[in-house]
């Protein structure tokens, strides 16, 4: 199988790197050329001049860009060269609608389109250990199945175009209630006195375990807000979120809550660090003459 991958920020470069070792990548295209002739170098593939001309070099093709509006372009760069041999497997986080437009323009060229948008951030890239949730044609599926499995280590088919998207929002919505739970804690946690190492060890081995408390609560106490999964990006996914929401005539507390503290950080320079960065405003709650309730 040749695969080829636009778009080598954390996730990307990772997924390109997985798919080197798997003896599957073929050739790589980035938006900062310099990026992708770096990369291609090192891992002894083409840097390819255009989308089109990876496209053509292509089994599958696997994007990881942007918005809605960066994917829309990425394919419409890409359609001179797509026909039925092809595949298109969308890593980015859109929305539904935007995947569904992409599978429509995709497939009048004889190509098929799957919307997979991952989870585990830049550890799981790095390691090969993302979580995907694919959408579309359960034939173009199984034909992209070896790239998917090279890059994870859990994809499931969710069913038919933007079903992987709907899943994603699903993620991020929880993501953002373990985030503000997880950090506000620990802030408490702080506040109390407590020996912080010790909280995390223990309350991580009972009933409130999880991830982002294993991952991120050692460096958040550390004040080390190296990111994984920048706040800026669950900003705008929790956008996507937000859009989808209004359509069903619905608004979800933890949903405005966050998107309300990540663009505080943003404001403050600081949408370029982890999402753990929200525990920043939640130890100002305990802070002498700004004790306050949210």
């Amino acid at each position: 199988m040749q695969v080829g991958v636009i778009g080598l920020g954390a996730i990307g470069s990772g997924m390109a790197r997985n798919l080197s070792r798997q003896d599957q990548l073929t050739t790589l295209w980035n938006r900062t050329a310099a990026t992708g002739e770096a990369m291609a170098s090192e891992l002894a593939v083409s840097a390819a001049a255009s989308p089109a001309d990876l496209a053509v070099a292509c089994d599958v093709i696997v994007t990881s860009v942007g918005g809605d509006e960066d994917v829309l372009e990425m394919v419409d760069a890409m359609i001179p060269a797509l026909d039925d041999s092809k595949v298109v497997v969308d890593t980015s986080t859109i929305s539904v609608n935007a995947a569904r437009e992409a599978a429509e323009r995709v497939a009048a060229t004889g190509a098929r389109f799957l919307d997979a948008p991952v989870s585990g951030g830049r550890e799981g890239a790095q390691n090969g250990a993302l979580v995907l949730m694919v959408g579309g044609d359960a034939e173009a599926y199984a034909r992209a199945l070896p790239a998917l499995e090279a890059v994870s280590n859990s994809v499931t088919h969710m069913g038919d175009a933007g079903q992987g998207q709907a899943t994603k929002a699903v993620n991020q919505i929880m993501a953002a209630g373990i985030n503000q739970a997880v950090t506000e804690a620990l802030a408490f946690g702080e506040a109390m006195g407590l020996d912080m190492e010790q909280v995390i060890n223990v309350v991580g081995g009972g009933a409130a375990g999880n991830w982002f408390l294993t991952n991120r609560g050692p460096s958040m106490v550390r004040q080390d807000y190296t990111p994984g999964f920048k706040c800026a990006l669950h900003h705008k996914d929790l956008a996507i979120c937000r859009r989808m929401l209004d359509e069903l005539g619905v608004a979800l507390p933890i949903v405005e809550m966050t998107s309300k503290h990540y663009e505080q950080l943003m404001a403050r320079g600081y949408g370029d660090e982890d999402i753990s960065a929200l525990h920043r405003l939640k130890q100002e709650y305990f802070s002498e003459g700004n004790k306050r309730s949210l």
